[in-house]
C-alpha cells in the first residue's frame, strides 16, 4: 500500500501555518492525538505514584505504559526503560554510574561522528576515572564509519564503546552491530545513541547489540521526554547517586525526582501514532510498529532521493557525506552565504531549517567547518512532501 502523506499530515495541527518543517531532526512537531493525550492526563487529575488513591494510580499506570510503549518502540525489555528529561541528562546519569567501576587502567571507544551528547559524557566520566578514551574517526569524504578500525581500537581493557545509530547531520548509519560484537568479545558494554535513528525506521535493539539504546521522544512526534533502555540485568549492577529515601529498584533508581506525568502519558500516544503510519499493518503494536516505521522509512528515503540530487545538481552548493546507509538528512553550505543566512532567506520563504554544528561538535571539527558557522541541516520525517522539498530546493537555487 503506498504512504498517504496527505493523511498523515491532516494529524498534525502546526502544519496548517504553511511552513514546510524540514527541522525534524531537531525535533518533530505533535499529532492531534499525542497532544490530546497529553491534556486528557491533567484533566483526569494525576498524583505522584505510589499512592493509595485514583489519581496516583492513574500516574502509576501512566508510567507503566509508557514504559511498555518505548519497549515495543525499539524491541527493548520495559523493566529496563529509564525515563527522564533527555537523553543528554539521562547519558551523563549512566556515565557517572558506569564510571564508579572505571581505574586509570580501563578504556572506552569513541566515534567522532557522534552528537556531542554521546560523546562529552563519556569523556568527562573517563576523566575523573583516570581511564583512556580512543577515538573512531568517519571518512570526512564519504561520512562513513569504518568497522575495521575498532579492531584495533578495542582491547582486552576496553570497558566502553559508545556509537551512533545514525548521524544527527550526515544521517549515516553505521554498521552498529559489527561493532557491538567487538565490544561484546572483550566483555565491554556497548552504549548506542539512538536518537536521530529512531524516527527513520525500525529499530531492534538486540539485533544491534546494544546493552543500552537512547532515544528522544520529541524526535518521533512525542513530547520532550527521553529514554536510555538498557538490558535490565545491566542495570542491576549499577548504583546510581540518589535520595536515600527515592526507590531502590531497576529502572527506578536511575530516575531523579518526579517524572513529568502527562507528558510520559503523551509519548504512549505517540508510540501508537507511528504504529499507525501504516493502516494496513496489522499484529501486536510491535509488529505494526515494525511495518508502519518501513513504510514510513522507504517513502521518506523515496523523497530525500528528489532533495539530495536537486542539491547536488547546483553547483554553488556543497553538501557533506555520501553513506551508502543513511537517514534522509542532508548537510550542505552554499557559496558566498554563511549558513545562517541560508537559514534566514529560507525561513523568509517559508522553510525551516538549521544551521550551525548541531551538536556534531566533533565531526563538523574534523570537517573544518564548526568555526565557520558549520552547515544548513535539512531533514525529512515522515509528515514532509514534496511540496516541502521543491520549495527548499528553489530557495536554495535563488541563492546561485
Amino acid at each position: 500500500m503506498a504512504f498517504d502523506v496527505s493523511t498523515v499530515r491532516a494529524a498534525y495541527p502546526a502544519l496548517a501555518d504553511g511552513y514546510a518543517y524540514l527541522d525534524g531532526a531537531a525535533g518533530t512537531q505533535l499529532p492531534a492525538s499525542v497532544i490530546d493525550a497529553i491534556a486528557g492526563a491533567y484533566r483526569s487529575g494525576l498524583g505522584n505514584v505510589g499512592g493509595a488513591f485514583p489519581a496516583s494510580r492513574r500516574s502509576g499506570e501512566i508510567v507503566a505504559g509508557c514504559r511498555q510503549a518505548v519497549a515495543d518502540l525499539v524491541g527493548g525489555d520495559p523493566a529496563g526503560v529509564i525515563l527522564g528529561p533527555n537523553m543528554t541528562t539521562l547519558t551523563y546519569r549512566l556515565a557517572y554510574a558506569l564510571a564508579n567501576g572505571w581505574s586509570p587502567a580501563d578504556e572506552i571507544v569513541l566515534s567522532r561522528l557522534d552528537h556531542d551528547a554521546n560523546v562529552r559524557p563519556w569523556v568527562q566520566a573517563a576523566a575523573r576515572a583516570g581511564a583512556t578514551v580512543r577515538w573512531a574517526d568517519p571518512d570526512l569524504v564519504t561520512g562513513e564509519l569504518p568497522t575495521d578500525q575498532y579492531g584495533a581500537l578495542v582491547t582486552q581493557r576496553t570497558r566502553l564503546v559508545a556509537v551512533t545509530a545514525a548521524s544527527n547531520v550526515l544521517g549515516t548509519r553505521p554498521d552498529v552491530a559489527t561493532i557491538a560484537d567487538r565490544a561484546h568479545r572483550v566483555g565491554a558494554l556497548c552504549f548506542v545513541d539512538g536518537v536521530h535513528a529512531t524516527a527513520h525506521g525500525p529499530v531492534d535493539m538486540v539485533r544491534l547489540g546494544a546493552d543500552f539504546y537512547a532515544t528522544s521522544a520529541y524526535k518521533w512526534s512525542g513530547p520532550h521526554i527521553g529514554a536510555v533502555v538498557g538490558r535490565p540485568e545491566v542495570l542491576a549492577g549499577l548504583r546510581p547517586d540518589k535520595l536515600a529515601s527515592s526507590p531502590d529498584e531497576v529502572p527506578d533508581r536511575f530516575e531523579a525526582g518526579t517524572a513529568a506525568l502527562a507528558d510520559l502519558a503523551g509519548v504512549t500516544a505517540a508510540v501508537e501514532h507511528l504504529a499507525a503510519l501504516d493502516p494496513a499493518a496489522t499484529g501486536t503494536r510491535r509488529e505494526r510498529l515494525l511495518a508502519s516505521l518501513a513504510a514510513a522509512e522507504a517513502y521518506e528515503q523515496q523523497l530525500f532521493g528528489v532533495l539530495v540530487g536537486g542539491l547536488a545538481a547546483m553547483p554553488h552548493v556543497t553538501t557533506y557525506g555520501k553513506p551508502a546507509r543513511r537517514t534522509a538528512t542532508a548537510y550542505f553550505t552554499v557559496a558566498g552565504h554563511t549558513p545562517r543566512a541560508v537559514a534566514e532567506h529560507l525561513a523568509r520563504h517559508g522553510v525551516n531549517v538549521w544551521n550551525g554544528h548541531n551538536y556534531a561538535w566533533e565531526l563538523t571539527g574534523a570537517l573544518g567547518i564548526r568555526d565557520r558557522g558549520g552547515a544548513v541541516r535539512a531533514g525529512l520525517v515522515h509528515y514532509n512532501d514534496r511540496s516541502d522539498v521543491d520549495r527548499l530546493l528553489a530557495g536554495v537555487a535563488e541563492l546561485s
